[in-house]
């Protein structure tokens, strides 16, 4: 009764005095767009957000809907897609929202950069915070426009090459949102205008100097370490932006893009990537690890934070390296306690040559149907987990008998007789009861993509052995890669293609090979309007050693028009965008 009567008099009293906090709280803690004026960290975070939405910030594993992998996740959008159900409902590839979010927050970022605090008790600082945010943004926006363009460009229902709605400033209204697809060449024009901005503002490289480069001449040193220096690693630099440039040309280049077979583009994409790998020697610059970045002694040798803080010589741009067992845990074999979920197919196992370099196809491969994994181009061990393979010092029998690594034998088995090993460590231990964990990266630009680059637009622009104005050919390029992965020398196969054509088919092999898992098969099968609908393929290995090959899967893709991705259907309701040609 004691404690009814003290309620009462609580209440009375609230009500006698309605100046109570308890009636009238405080103005809430919720955070508001006028603290980036105050707060630099808030206000950065804008600009972080927009990097949060990178595709390239983790592998997508997205070769499962292509020739090269199948997974065993009965539940994955790519194995849907990759069935028949790709649609503008259904699309896993969609980056139309994360990367129009990422744009949207670099373009109220540069609303505001003018008029952070940056560096309050120093000016000449401040300035050179708002240079480099200025030119991180160009560049990161610039980018996000080439994946939008890469996956949703494409000729639309009026039969014209339609790029994807150019947003250079925040917008506010439906109206804003609901302009029209531009042309493709107005989007490129848009990302090159991009760049072009970038590089006014950031140098090549960040990481601290004994002197400023050029461009800088007026800042002092010291000033400039603190803005530009070591700390600014991993953000978008010039060469990241020229990168980028160079990825953009291709794109337009390639015979999805380039419905006139305009050789000119493939000059332009070639000359922009040139400009990269000379500031790198040219040839001489390529890797002889390059293939195998993955692993311990690369991915030490990439950490900044020890030794001489230079980066690996194969990788431009990655993202920090991180220690876990994530990879490993979901594509190891099942007796290494994993869930082996990238199937390779063969029909990426048949793409590696014989050890001479010759297709398997030709009879002087020297290629063994009895013994199919034998004198082999040594990118297929170092890539692929087939029967009799070593990982982490196990044998793996995917044949019958194999027990849980054999083919269909439980649920995390794999369905084509081979397990993925690329981008995996064996040092990681998955084992539950003594587990361990291992550093990895993430890459964003690999030096081996932009040789490559480099060989399919000099091939089609002057041949296979033709220069331009550069000082190497295709060939020079091609013969260097497979020389470093170890096809015997002299290269006799490289010598005999002499033709524009036979080289194409080397080139797209070759890069079919080396960025194997990386992400790319899905577009660059687009981007040369190849076969989509080719069935994914396997191997069941009897337990007398016959070899009996099946179809694992169909690839349920319209030639007609799969090479573009589709616009999502609620962009279409909502503002009125015309639709790539065959989706509904």
């Amino acid at each position: 009764m004691k404690s009814y009567t003290c309620f009462l008099l609580t209440l009375f009293v609230l009500f006698l005095n309605p100046s109570c906090t308890m009636l009238e709280p405080e103005d809430d803690n919720h955070n508001t767009l006028d603290r980036v004026y105050r707060d630099p960290a808030f206000a950065e975070g804008l600009l972080i957000t927009a990097y949060t939405q990178i595709p390239t910030n983790d592998y997508r594993y997205d070769e499962v809907a292509t020739d090269d992998a199948v997974t065993n996740d009965r539940l994955s959008e790519y194995l849907r897609i990759a069935n028949g159900e790709w649609s503008p409902r259904l699309n896993p590839q969609e980056l139309w929202t994360t990367a129009n979010r990422g744009i949207l927050y670099i373009n109220q970022f540069l609303t505001v950069v003018d008029n952070v605090p940056w560096k309050w008790t120093n000016l000449k600082v401040k300035d050179l915070y708002i240079r480099k945010f200025k030119g991180e943004s160009y560049a990161l926006r610039a980018m996000l426009k080439y994946f939008l363009l890469r996956n949703h460009g494409g000729v639309g229902a009026n039969g014209t090459l339609l790029g994807t709605p150019v947003y250079d400033k925040f917008l506010e209204t439906q109206e804003d949102f609901a302009a029209p697809r531009p042309t493709f060449e107005e989007s490129m024009a848009s990302i090159n205008a991009d760049i072009a901005e970038a590089l006014k503002y950031v140098p090549m490289d960040y990481g601290n100097r004994a002197a400023v480069p050029v461009g800088f001449e007026s800042v002092d040193v010291a000033d400039y370490n603190e803005v530009f220096g070591d700390y600014s690693q991993q953000r978008m630099s010039g060469r990241h932006a020229l990168a980028i440039k160079a990825r953009a040309a291709l794109l337009a280049a390639s015979p999805a893009f380039n419905l006139t077979n305009n050789t000119t583009l493939w000059q332009t994409a070639a000359n922009n990537t040139a400009q990269l790998l000379n500031d790198i020697g040219g040839i001489a610059g390529i890797d002889p690890k390059g293939h195998i970045f993955y692993l311990k002694e690369q991915v030490d040798e990439a950490d900044i934070t020890t030794g001489d803080k230079l980066d690996s010589k194969e990788i431009m741009w990655r993202r920090p390296i991180y220690t876990d067992r994530v990879r490993e845990t979901s594509n190891f074999p099942p007796s290494l306690y994993g869930t082996g979920r990238i199937n390779p197919t063969q029909n990426l196992v048949d793409a590696f040559p014989a050890a001479n370099g010759y297709p398997i196809s030709d009879p002087k491969s020297l290629y063994n149907p009895a013994k199919p994994y034998e004198n082999r181009d040594p990118r297929l061990s170092l890539y692929i987990v087939y029967n009799g393979s070593r990982l982490r010092n196990t044998v793996i029998t995917t044949a019958e008998g194999g027990g849980d690594n054999a083919i269909e034998a439980v649920p995390n088995s794999t369905r084509t007789g081979y397990y993925l090993k690329k981008l995996l460590r064996e040092d990681v231990n998955v084992n539950p009861a003594s587990a361990s964990n291992q550093k990895h990266f993430n890459t964003h630009i690999r030096y081996t993509e932009l040789y490559l680059n480099y060989a399919e637009a000099a091939n089609e622009a002057w041949g296979p052995e033709g220069t331009g104005p550069n000082a190497y050919s295709a060939k020079d390029i091609i013969g260097l890669i497979r020389k470093r992965a170890g096809i015997v020398q002299p290269d006799s196969y490289l010598v005999s293609v002499t033709s524009k054509e036979a080289m194409r088919t080397l080139i797209r092999n070759e890069r079919r090979l080396e960025l194997c898992f990386e992400g790319f098969r899905f577009w660059d099968m687009r981007r040369w309007k190849e076969n989509l609908a080719e069935p994914a393929k396997g191997v069941r290995i009897s337990n007398s050693g016959e070899f009996n090959y099946f179809n694992v899967e169909n690839r349920v893709y319209d030639n007609a028009y799969m090479h573009y991705g589709p616009i999502p259907e609620r962009e279409i309701i909502k503002f009125g965008f015309v639709q790539n040609q065959g989706w509904n």
